[in-house]
């Protein structure tokens, strides 16, 4: 088992990264604030995970909450339902939440935890390659809205996070692609020498090795944990975490949540990004064909949907939280392990870039379907 620590002073917070995590009961009870706890998972996680997960906190008076599975649900609607439970079970400002599932589990029970009478305290228990290398760490929550994705949401740091490896032994081969996106993210905006071991080790990863599995979700959120120990807020350096994301939020919002997973839209987000730092002469295409390369061996696509246009690309962008005083900031690079958050980019290389990194037929440019 690995340990890391997210440092936030009096707030710092460990990730605890290992098989068999599930049965290790002594892992979680110090985190646990008073007497009850309240599971939240989906209806895919729970006939897996949710019988052991209930085993971890025995000595605790527990409540569940089952949600719908999938990302159509991130909604204030489905929200709703985890405050229903907290409030029918009587459970007080001492009781902590439990997020049992992907990244949609872990934001919304999150949201929901810095809700509940003004905030309680929460466990991550990932489920998913994208929660455990990305979502569960640095306490950022929230939902969807049709409008624009994870517009309506708190920061609420969790007291922990227990990342169990075996429990990708049941995902389904396109959710390890979608969370290998965000691991490559890691080594595009500050580890060069991540990214040269992902390209010398995609086929373990894909096919879930456990030590190459163990490894980059381990450089992963030590990463991860570094950007958000530097600055939690999202106030400065912690932005580069979205390389790729605003456009692939856009392409989530216009397809519609869950017809891409996240970590497709990101994929094909992060090539965007490049192509533009290409266009600007900041990055060589030879570093752009090698992140071609290196998602397309992961089974990720490498091109928006042909029939999002430029102009409803920039209505979507323009709905981010990164967007100040109308004026959109992406995360671009310079250089392969090397990322920055800029709006001064030249606007005909950014509409080059929303024209032509699209598929040249109606299909929806993914790889999995």
């Amino acid at each position: 088992m690995k340990q890391l620590t997210v440092e936030l002073g009096e707030r710092s917070y460990p990730i605890f990264i290992g098989q068999g995590l599930l049965d290790k009961s002594e892992l979680v009870t110090p985190y646990v604030a008073g007497e009850q706890v309240m599971i939240v998972t989906n209806d895919t996680v729970a006939p897996l995970y949710l019988e052991r997960t209930k085993a971890l906190f025995s000595s605790f008076k527990v409540s569940v909450t089952v949600l719908p599975d999938g990302e159509q649900y991130k909604n204030l609607d489905t929200l709703n339902l985890i405050f229903d439970q907290l409030l029918e079970q009587k459970h007080s400002r001492k009781t902590t939440l439990v997020a049992l599932g992907g990244g949609v589990v872990g934001d919304m029970a999150g949201f929901a935890a810095a809700c509940y009478q003004r905030g309680v305290e929460f466990i991550q228990v990932p489920t998913t390659l994208l929660s455990q290398v990305d979502s569960s760490v640095g306490g950022k929550t929230g939902v969807n809205h049709q409008l624009g994705k994870n517009m309506i949401g708190a920061f609420h740091q969790p007291n922990a996070v227990i990342i169990d490896t075996d429990t990708l032994n049941t995902l389904p081969e396109r959710e390890v692609a979608a969370g290998i996106a965000e691991v490559v993210k890691y080594g595009l905006i500050r580890d060069l020498s991540f990214f040269e071991w992902l390209e010398a080790n995609m086929e373990k990863l894909t096919t879930l090795d456990s030590e190459a599995v163990s490894h980059a979700i381990e450089v992963s959120c030590t990463c991860k944990a570094k950007v958000v120990s530097e600055d939690e807020r999202e106030g400065g350096v912690r932005a580069i975490l979205n390389l790729g994301h605003t456009f692939g939020h856009a392409i989530e919002t216009h397809m519609g949540y869950g017809e891409w997973l996240h970590g497709e839209a990101v994929s094909a987000g992060m090539v965007m990004a490049a192509d533009l730092s290409c266009r600007q002469g900041w990055l060589q295409a030879g570093d752009l064909d090698r992140i071609k390369k290196l998602l397309e061996s992961a089974g990720l696509p490498t091109l928006s949907p042909s029939e999002i246009s430029v102009d409803r690309f920039k209505e979507l962008m323009a709905v981010d939280k990164k967007v100040i005083d109308g004026s959109i900031r992406l995360v671009l690079m310079d250089q392969l392990g090397n990322a920055f958050v800029t709006d001064d980019f030249d606007t005909t290389n950014f509409e080059a870039t929303l024209s032509e990194c699209r598929v040249a037929d109606d299909r929806s440019g993914l790889t999995q379907v």
